[in-house]
């Protein structure tokens, strides 16, 4: 009952019932692409609920206030990983140092794809755009990453509540974590085969 994180969970949810919805939306939106522990779904899925005919408004709030957000974990992790990185470490959910070493070793392997599969799935994407800035990635790379991966995953729980309604939100609150990583997978893994038949 006094879980820190269900208390935010339930507070993000009960935002769907404000006049303000919308500006929280892109709030949470943007703080969770560097340190809120929920994702702006929770308050998406209702709000597109609510007003079906809103859904690709409320998709592109929360796709262009996450980019932002993304910009902003870059530039933490750019200019002031040094000095926050105890704060992070001890009071976002989702930062420990082991994450973080082991993300810095896949980076010198992978790179950009790997900020793509956290834009889209459920892996935490404040950690990528936080070590993004401290490894130094290419910004351009990291930006259109971020666009493309955050704008699939908004739009595409938006377009299914909107056609679907209902039963959607409840198979999506069931399964959408797994199917998530799922489709993030197959993209980044047909980037991958791309980019080795592009060497031959």
């Amino acid at each position: 009952m006094n879980n820190p994180i269900r208390k935010t969970y339930d507070w993000t949810l009960s935002l769907a019932k404000k006049k303000s919805a919308s500006g929280w939306l892109g709030a949470i939106s943007f703080a969770e692409a560097s340190f809120f522990p929920i994702p702006p779904d929770i308050l998406l899925i209702p709000l597109c609920l609510g007003a079906i005919r809103k859904a690709l408004f409320f998709a592109t709030v929360c796709s262009v206030a996450s980019v932002l957000g993304g910009l902003a974990g870059y530039a933490i992790g750019y200019f002031a990983w040094d000095e926050l990185q105890p704060y992070f470490y001890q009071y976002v959910p989702g930062f420990t140092e082991e994450k973080f070493g082991r993300i810095a070793e896949w980076y010198a392997e992978w790179g950009w794809p790997l900020v793509f599969l956290a834009g889209f799935s459920p892996i935490p994407y404040k950690i990528f755009t936080i070590a993004s800035g401290v490894l130094g990635m290419a910004l351009l790379p990291f930006t259109l990453a971020s666009a493309v991966s955050r704008s699939a995953r908004f739009f595409l729980v938006a377009l299914l509540i909107a056609k679907f309604g209902e039963p959607m939100k409840e198979q999506m609150d069931k399964h959408f974590n797994k199917l998530a990583l799922l489709f993030g997978l197959l993209l980044v893994g047909g980037f991958l085969v791309l980019k080795v038949l592009l060497k031959h």
